[in-house]
């Protein structure tokens, strides 16, 4: 029995043993005490494509606002515009204001316009009107 008792408090003491040499590893919390290149670097790591698309790259975005800048332009500028629409008749006049569906286009000597825009076949500048042809 003495044999017994001898052996478990061998196993203990060996085992106690290992845990107490062991050292416990902590990341280091604070993301100042890391040099920027290294964080620099996990920036890059992190804008790959990820695995779950297969390694493709994001669609473009469906609204670039090129329409709404070019309005913009064309507004601040007061450029003279003319406006084709799908049955042929051409507006001259400077664009006022726009939103997502009309354009209000403003004449001289004649009445202002608000025109839909699926009316529009296609505009140009009127500077440009003999460039093209």
């Amino acid at each position: 029995m003495k044999d017994y008792m001898d052996s478990t408090a061998v196993g203990r003491a060996l085992d106690s043993e290992v845990f107490a040499n062991r050292k416990l590893i902590r990341p280091a919390l604070n993301r100042n005490d890391r040099p920027r290149q290294e964080i620099a670097e996990r920036r890059e790591r992190s804008e790959r494509p990820s695995p779950m698309n297969g390694g493709k790259k994001a669609p473009p975005p469906e609204q670039t606002h090129a329409e709404n800048f070019y309005y913009q332009k064309q507004m601040q500028t007061k450029t003279p515009m003319v406006l084709v629409l799908q049955d042929g008749e051409e507006i001259h006049g400077v664009i006022e204001w726009y939103d997502k569906y009309c354009l209000k286009v403003n004449r001289t000597g004649s009445t202002n316009l608000l025109i839909y825009k699926p009316s529009i076949k296609y505009m140009y500048k009127e500077s440009e009107a003999g460039q093209g042809k």
